[in-house]
């Protein structure tokens, strides 16, 4: 079978005791990077004083998969074959999906083991109480794009969480203190390690704060969703309301361009 196991997003006391026997017991290891995979199993081990010698490894990241899913059959998967990404939680934001609809498409036995997760993390650090939220993943880096994707989280009711590396993070405060500068945003770096740092203030506050320091580490960024509005009236709403006509009328020509006269009519 296959098993998608969450690694450390910083503390290795993150991992849990299942995902070290779901390793120990790997044969096949597909990963995002296998340098930086060996690096942890190593680190594990060690802490741990566990063995994680005698494995076998595979690359299988968003450049390579395609191929890689090409040269796969079900019997590959007669092994006990485990996915993990470079931190957290495989096939958010990481790759890992096309490998799990594999197994589906091929009736072929996966598992995901809860764990370690930035989002979700930074979710509950926040302090928002809005229930719902979308999580964007990395905007893209300039452009209509990137300005459309902004001003749709700007307009939209539910919490938005995305990634931003340091070397764009200033430029997104920017862009959301000259859109919004009173929209509170909650920003948090380096979940789990030594130097974790979060911050929750004002679009303008934060942009003015840090921009007098020098960025490092990838961040969470959580955005407070607009203020729900009032639904819009339809026609249906107007039809039903228990007004005179003639001001009934008047209101359903506002809203169709017809003429007040000949909805007057209709009505009575």
């Amino acid at each position: 079978m296959l098993t998608l196991v969450p690694t450390p997003i910083g503390n290795l006391e993150d991992i849990s005791l299942r995902a070290l026997n779901v390793l120990l017991e790997a044969e096949l290891i597909f990963c995002e990077d296998t340098r930086v995979t060996k690096k942890l199993l190593n680190l594990l081990g060690e802490k741990n004083n566990l063995d994680f010698s005698n494995k076998l490894y595979q690359s299988f990241h968003s450049h390579n998969e395609n191929q890689v899913l090409k040269t796969l059959s079900k019997e590959a998967f007669t092994k006990n074959v485990v996915y993990v990404s470079d931190a957290g939680m495989p096939c958010v934001s990481d790759p890992g999906a096309t490998l799990v609809d594999f197994c589906i498409q091929n009736d072929i036995k996966y598992d995901v083991l809860p764990g370690a997760n930035a989002v979700l993390t930074a979710y509950a650090m926040s302090g928002f109480t809005h229930t719902t939220f979308a999580f964007h993943g990395f905007l893209a880096h300039k452009g209509s794009e990137r300005t459309s994707k902004l001003d749709a989280i700007l307009n939209d009711d539910k919490l938005a969480i995305l990634y931003e590396s340091p070397h764009r993070l200033l430029k997104l405060l920017e862009e959301l203190s000259k859109k919004d500068e009173n929209r509170t945003i909650f920003l948090v770096k380096e979940i789990s390690k030594l130097y974790q740092t979060s911050y929750k203030d004002t679009a303008l506050n934060l942009f003015e704060q840090l921009k007098q320091t020098q960025i490092k580490g990838e961040w969470v960024v959580v955005i407070e969703p607009i203020a729900k509005t009032g639904e819009a009236l339809s026609l249906k709403d107007i039809e039903d309301l228990d007004i005179a006509p003639k001001i009934k009328a008047k209101l359903l020509a506002k809203m169709t361009g017809r003429k007040t006269k000949e909805i007057y009519q209709e009505l009575m």
